[in-house]
Protein backbone atom coordinates (compact mmCIF):
# COMPACT_ATOMS: atom_id res chain seq x y z
CA UNK A 1 0.00 0.00 0.00
CA UNK A 2 1.13 3.78 -1.01
CA UNK A 3 2.16 5.98 1.53
CA UNK A 4 -0.38 9.12 1.79
CA UNK A 5 -0.01 12.40 2.84
CA UNK A 6 -3.23 14.71 4.32
CA UNK A 7 -4.26 17.72 2.15
CA UNK A 8 -2.15 19.89 4.65
CA UNK A 9 0.82 18.18 4.27
CA UNK A 10 0.73 18.13 0.45
CA UNK A 11 -0.40 22.04 0.58
CA UNK A 12 2.95 22.59 2.74
CA UNK A 13 4.61 20.34 0.67
CA UNK A 14 3.46 22.93 -2.78
CA UNK A 15 4.47 25.92 -0.65
CA UNK A 16 7.69 24.70 0.04
CA UNK A 17 8.34 24.60 -3.83
CA UNK A 18 8.08 28.07 -4.74
CA UNK A 19 9.72 29.29 -1.12
CA UNK A 20 12.86 26.96 -2.65
CA UNK A 21 12.74 28.54 -5.94
CA UNK A 22 12.26 32.18 -4.38
CA UNK A 23 11.26 35.00 -5.94
CA UNK A 24 11.90 36.66 -9.75
CA UNK A 25 12.17 32.89 -11.13
CA UNK A 26 12.41 32.79 -14.96
CA UNK A 27 10.04 30.44 -17.39
CA UNK A 28 11.01 29.28 -20.36
CA UNK A 29 9.11 28.44 -23.31
CA UNK A 30 10.88 25.90 -26.14
CA UNK A 31 10.40 23.34 -28.84
CA UNK A 32 10.89 19.51 -29.23
CA UNK A 33 10.96 17.13 -26.53
CA UNK A 34 11.58 17.96 -22.99
CA UNK A 35 15.00 16.21 -21.09
CA UNK A 36 14.16 13.69 -19.03
CA UNK A 37 15.11 15.62 -15.83
CA UNK A 38 16.00 19.23 -14.72
CA UNK A 39 19.62 18.52 -14.27
CA UNK A 40 20.06 18.05 -17.97
CA UNK A 41 21.04 20.32 -20.24
CA UNK A 42 18.31 22.78 -22.08
CA UNK A 43 16.95 21.09 -25.31
CA UNK A 44 15.10 22.36 -28.57
CA UNK A 45 14.69 25.87 -29.66
CA UNK A 46 14.33 28.44 -26.72
CA UNK A 47 11.32 30.53 -28.04
CA UNK A 48 10.76 33.34 -25.29
CA UNK A 49 11.23 33.43 -21.55
CA UNK A 50 9.00 35.53 -18.92
CA UNK A 51 10.33 36.77 -15.34
CA UNK A 52 8.01 35.41 -13.07
CA UNK A 53 6.25 37.80 -10.39
CA UNK A 54 7.63 37.77 -6.99
CA UNK A 55 4.33 35.73 -6.12
CA UNK A 56 4.01 34.09 -8.87
CA UNK A 57 1.89 31.09 -7.15
CA UNK A 58 -1.31 31.51 -5.50
CA UNK A 59 -1.60 29.76 -2.13
CA UNK A 60 -1.41 26.08 -2.50
CA UNK A 61 -5.09 24.86 -1.64
CA UNK A 62 -6.97 21.54 -1.81
CA UNK A 63 -3.97 19.72 -2.40
CA UNK A 64 -3.13 22.15 -5.27
CA UNK A 65 -1.74 25.74 -6.41
CA UNK A 66 -2.41 27.47 -9.46
CA UNK A 67 -0.05 30.68 -11.24
CA UNK A 68 -0.82 34.06 -9.64
CA UNK A 69 -1.51 37.01 -11.98
CA UNK A 70 -0.49 37.03 -15.56
CA UNK A 71 2.74 35.81 -17.03
CA UNK A 72 3.42 37.39 -20.28
CA UNK A 73 6.15 38.11 -22.79
CA UNK A 74 7.40 38.76 -26.12
CA UNK A 75 8.54 35.70 -28.15
CA UNK A 76 12.45 36.00 -29.26
CA UNK A 77 11.88 33.76 -32.02
CA UNK A 78 9.86 31.30 -34.29
CA UNK A 79 8.41 27.66 -33.80
CA UNK A 80 6.33 25.06 -32.04
CA UNK A 81 6.20 25.72 -28.12
CA UNK A 82 6.55 21.77 -26.69
CA UNK A 83 8.00 22.31 -23.26
CA UNK A 84 8.70 24.82 -20.73
CA UNK A 85 11.47 24.90 -17.42
CA UNK A 86 11.23 27.20 -14.31
CA UNK A 87 14.16 27.57 -12.82
CA UNK A 88 15.31 30.00 -10.20
CA UNK A 89 17.48 33.36 -10.49
CA UNK A 90 20.80 31.54 -10.13
CA UNK A 91 18.90 29.59 -13.68
CA UNK A 92 18.96 26.30 -11.63
CA UNK A 93 16.14 24.06 -13.31
CA UNK A 94 13.45 23.12 -10.74
CA UNK A 95 10.10 22.41 -12.98
CA UNK A 96 9.56 21.38 -16.06
CA UNK A 97 6.47 20.24 -17.86
CA UNK A 98 4.41 19.97 -21.86
CA UNK A 99 3.01 22.75 -23.23
CA UNK A 100 -0.26 22.48 -25.06
CA UNK A 101 -2.60 24.46 -26.58
CA UNK A 102 -6.00 25.78 -24.04
CA UNK A 103 -7.38 22.25 -23.32
CA UNK A 104 -4.88 20.22 -25.00
CA UNK A 105 -4.50 18.78 -21.24
CA UNK A 106 -0.40 19.98 -21.19
CA UNK A 107 1.10 20.70 -17.77
CA UNK A 108 1.28 24.56 -18.76
CA UNK A 109 -1.72 25.56 -21.17
CA UNK A 110 -0.69 28.77 -23.59
CA UNK A 111 -3.33 30.50 -26.01
CA UNK A 112 -1.58 28.75 -29.00
CA UNK A 113 1.83 26.86 -29.18
CA UNK A 114 2.69 28.22 -32.56
CA UNK A 115 5.08 31.13 -31.95
CA UNK A 116 6.30 33.77 -34.36
CA UNK A 117 9.19 36.24 -33.39
CA UNK A 118 7.48 39.54 -31.44
CA UNK A 119 4.06 37.85 -30.63
CA UNK A 120 2.91 38.45 -27.15
CA UNK A 121 3.01 34.16 -25.62
CA UNK A 122 0.43 34.49 -22.23
CA UNK A 123 0.21 31.49 -19.98
CA UNK A 124 -3.41 30.71 -19.73
CA UNK A 125 -3.03 27.86 -17.30
CA UNK A 126 -0.42 26.38 -14.88
CA UNK A 127 -1.52 24.30 -11.72
CA UNK A 128 1.46 22.11 -9.75
CA UNK A 129 -0.79 19.70 -8.09
CA UNK A 130 0.04 17.47 -5.45
CA UNK A 131 -1.42 14.34 -5.25
CA UNK A 132 -2.12 10.79 -3.30
CA UNK A 133 -1.48 7.71 -5.21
Amino acid sequence: MAVQLSVTSRNARLDAIETNIGTNPVLNFRTGSQPANCALANSGTQLGQITLPSDWLAVASSGSKAKLGTWSSTAIATGTAAHFRINSSDNTCHIQGSITAIGGGGDMELGTTSIITGQTVTVSTFILTDGNP
